[in-house]
């Protein structure tokens, strides 16, 4: 990773993203190695971790994580998922957080040398291209080790530094114990989890 000590950096993680991309590869991510790698790096001044959450749940498979993360460093910014029903009459739930990260990221862009930006969402390419032209370095961290890649071709060209998800491995994978980083992943329950990559959405359909 190109990172200088005394550049100012943010983290803004796409949640549902981030974790579709490490499920890609067989890993869990430790967030507390995963902030003390890029605090050792730069002066890291805000992680954001971006998520939905389903509201009046008697229990929520990400509420450990979010609380997790909301007490160790993390800034959080969620929101309630929104309920519809498809064409075939089938309920389902999704939250997109695109909106809200691209707006943080614009607002602190002033602020920043060098944002990292955890999706391989194709979106958010016109975003990359505007903050840069506000002088800001970018980093994306996603893989293309996986099959098929998890980020868009014209995101990982516009980036300034792509930063393959698979060689940070070994430093910020779980090792057991500790919040759960799988944001939709509960598997006592018997709904069927899906991701839906092109949207950069979490999906839930309910069964």
């Amino acid at each position: 990773m190109n990172f200088y000590p005394e550049e100012r950096v943010a983290l803004f993680i796409d949640g549902s993203n981030l974790y579709a991309a490490a499920r890609a590869l067989n890993f869990d991510i430790d967030y507390k190695r995963l902030l003390a790698v890029f605090s050792d790096k730069c002066r890291l001044i805000r992680a954001f971790y971006y998520t939905a959450m389903v509201e009046d749940q008697e229990y929520s498979p990400i509420r450990p994580l979010v609380d997790w993360l909301d007490y160790n460093g993390y800034t959080m910014v969620t929101k309630p998922t929104k309920e519809f029903t498809d064409s075939a009459g089938r309920r389902k739930i999704k939250g997109n957080m695109d909106i809200e990260l691209a707006i943080d990221v614009m607002e602190m862009a002033d602020k920043l040398d060098h944002v990292v930006l955890f999706s391989g969402d194709g979106d958010f390419r016109r975003l990359v291209d505007a903050i840069q032209r506000k002088g800001c370095r970018v980093s994306v961290v996603s893989t293309v080790k996986s099959q098929p890649p998890m980020v868009a071709d014209e995101l990982r060209r516009q980036a300034d530094i792509f930063i393959e998800l698979q060689h940070l491995q070994k430093e910020i994978q779980r090792a057991g114990g500790g919040p759960s980083q799988g944001p939709l992943l509960d598997d006592d329950d018997d709904d069927d989890y899906d991701y839906d990559d092109d949207e950069g959405e979490a999906e839930v359909e309910v069964v």
